[in-house]
């Protein structure tokens, strides 16, 4: 979910007025989850490298998230969704990690998923994913796999980048050996659920041959 910032700045306003803006396309997003075929949405909601931001931001995006999961994690419960968390989360602060547990505790029984990332990088995950295989006996696939944050989650088919960047940015490097990758130029905030209906189509239309002819 790229160009928060951007979007701001092309109206001369704050960031942080970019990252409200792009919280509420997540919540439409998530909204229209009911009318689509997707299992499981996965969102880059913040990685391990958006530390090196300035304080202030930072600090807005922790509040952003604090204020969404209490606001909106009744219409979670309702609308049968379940929450999973990527990343190292139970680093952030001790009243965010605790609203997270509570939040994984009342939607573990949804039937459609809603992932988020949150203090999350590829590297990092995959880094810590081969540690624990090692610790098991000799590093296979599988055993990387099953230690990865998504492992009980389904395979990654679609990954979507908006804001006309053309780059993963350390996001589910594993996942996406094979997935099919969609990069769009429109800022985050202004990303629609008919843009993902969009994708969805497009994706329809692809050959996936994993590999083979």
């Amino acid at each position: 979910m790229d160009g928060n910032g951007r979007w701001a700045k092309r109206r001369h306003l704050p960031r942080a007025m970019g990252h409200r803006k792009g919280v509420e396309a997540v919540r439409e997003l998530v909204r229209s989850l009911k009318d689509t075929p997707v299992e499981c949405l996965t969102l880059y909601a913040f990685s391990s490298e958006n530390w090196k931001r300035p304080e202030e931001e930072v600090d807005d995006l922790m509040n952003l998230m604090r204020k969404f999961i209490k606001s909106d994690l009744p219409e979670f419960i309702a609308n049968d969704v379940r929450l999973h968390i990527l990343g190292d989360w139970r680093s952030l602060a001790p009243d965010i990690v605790e609203m997270l547990e509570d939040a994984l505790a009342q939607t573990a029984q949804g039937s459609r998923t809603l992932a988020v990332a949150l203090n999350y990088g590829a590297h990092a995950e995959i880094t810590q994913a081969a540690r624990k295989a090692a610790a098991e006996g000799e590093i296979s696939q599988e055993l990387i796999e099953r230690h990865l944050f998504s492992a009980d989650l389904p395979p990654l088919d679609l990954l979507i980048r908006t804001s006309g960047e053309v780059r993963l940015s350390n996001f589910l490097l594993w996942q996406a050996a094979y997935a099919e990758m969609l990069f769009l130029d429109v800022l985050w905030p202004d990303f629609t659920p008919d843009h993902l209906t969009g994708a969805l189509a497009e994706f329809a239309e692809r050959e996936r041959r994993f590999g083979g002819r």
